[in-house]
């Protein structure tokens, strides 16, 4: 074990000496904690990678940590398998279960980078707390993270557009009915080879009878009932011909929120506006990167209330440019069509706009095909 332990770090020690610049990488986990149990038959040839959906196919392995006694036990990389839970699994009955959403990229170079990683282990922490999840310290995240997708780096697509999407998630694992918090908890890491979500702009539905979130209540956590709970005002939407909804404030469906799974900004006479945050909006990594890059590009940018009546009449008048959903698994996605009472008022989707520039410079970093000053890409 030593032997093996020293021939890992300097076969690391090697690999870093090429690493670029500016790209940090990912220390191997060499605790002996972490259990690697290899799948003995891959499932890779089922996936047809050039034609890729999203979320089908999920890969080869799981990485495990479970919760117990008040301290998080033995990592573990296993073959992707079925729960060992029965049907008193506590989140089924009381939905204490949060997730992140996120991507590992195929590098120029043929390398993998992770997006900004370190920013879904804060946000899933985030969420567990409103929860009442117990933390995941940020190791066993991190190296559970990249230990998954060095054993299944085959999985990682090649082609344009194409990701790993990354889902970490934690959910209540004890076994009762008694409606109190889980004792016991579990933190899994699924993949899936992914293409695009929309591969062209999406029209959305302003939404003015559901209601996604109220202030007070989970609407800033990536909790998984928010998204349960979306799905019948998004299938009517569909049905009326909408890709998603655009949500509205729970008081007076005056103002705007989040499009469907992602955020959204307008860009209106020139100013990207955008939802301001709350404890109502998710506070998307996305949303986040994109605001930085036009704050630098020296775009106007505004975090502000913005009414449902404002971005109507300015795609009326002609001062609304362009509009664009943003997310992990959208990326960014133009929207040229709003459905309002009954109405659908087109908007500009510029093939030279401000959504499809930031779609390009994310790409290029994203694949490794430009610098990263920030260090937003963490290759393994």
């Amino acid at each position: 074990m030593r032997f093996i332990v020293w021939l890992l770090t300097k076969v690391q020690s090697i690999l870093c000496t090429f690493a670029p610049a500016n790209k940090p990488t990912l220390e191997p986990f060499l605790d002996t904690r972490m259990k690697v149990i290899p799948t003995t038959e891959s499932r890779i040839s089922t996936i047809d990678f050039n034609n890729l959906g999203f979320g089908a196919g999920l890969s080869d392995h799981v990485f495990i940590c479970e919760y117990k006694n008040g301290q998080w036990g033995e990592r573990v990389i296993q073959p992707y398998s079925s729960l060992k839970q029965g049907l008193g699994l506590h989140a089924l009955h009381y939905g204490q279960a949060v997730f992140e959403g996120q991507k590992a990229y195929r590098q120029a170079d043929g390398g993998i980078a992770i997006f900004r990683p370190e920013r879904n282990w804060e946000r899933l922490n985030k969420s567990g707390e409103r929860m009442l999840i117990p933390a995941v310290p940020k190791e066993i995240f991190m190296e559970g993270l990249s230990e998954l997708i060095r054993l299944d780096a085959e999985w990682v697509p090649r082609g344009e557009n194409t990701a790993l999407y990354l889902r970490p998630f934690l959910f209540s694992s004890s076994e009762f009915v008694a409606a109190r918090p889980s004792e016991e908890y579990t933190f899994a890491i699924v993949t899936s080879p992914v293409g695009e979500l929309y591969t062209k702009p999406v029209k959305v539905k302003i939404e003015q009878h559901f209601t996604r979130a109220a202030q007070g209540g989970v609407g800033y956590a990536k909790a998984a009932g928010n998204y349960g709970g979306a799905f019948l005002a998004t299938r009517r939407a569909v049905e009326e011909g909408f890709n998603q909804v655009l949500w509205t404030d729970h008081a007076e469906h005056a103002y705007l929120e989040e499009a469907g799974t992602m955020n959204v900004a307008f860009v209106v006479n020139g100013t990207l506006v955008t939802p301001a945050l709350s404890d109502r909006i998710l506070e998307g990594i996305t949303r986040e990167s994109i605001l930085i890059l036009a704050k630098e590009w020296g775009i106007p940018v505004e975090e502000r209330r913005i009414s449902v009546d404002e971005i109507v009449e300015a795609a009326k008048n002609g001062s609304l440019q362009e509009a664009f959903g943003m997310g992990t698994a959208a990326v960014v996605s133009p929207i040229d069509g709003l459905g309002y009472q009954g109405e659908v008022i087109p908007v500009p989707a510029p093939a030279d706009g401000v959504a499809m520039r930031v779609k390009n410079a994310l790409a290029d970093l994203r694949y490794g095909r430009t610098a990263d000053p920030k260090g937003w890409m963490y290759r393994l």
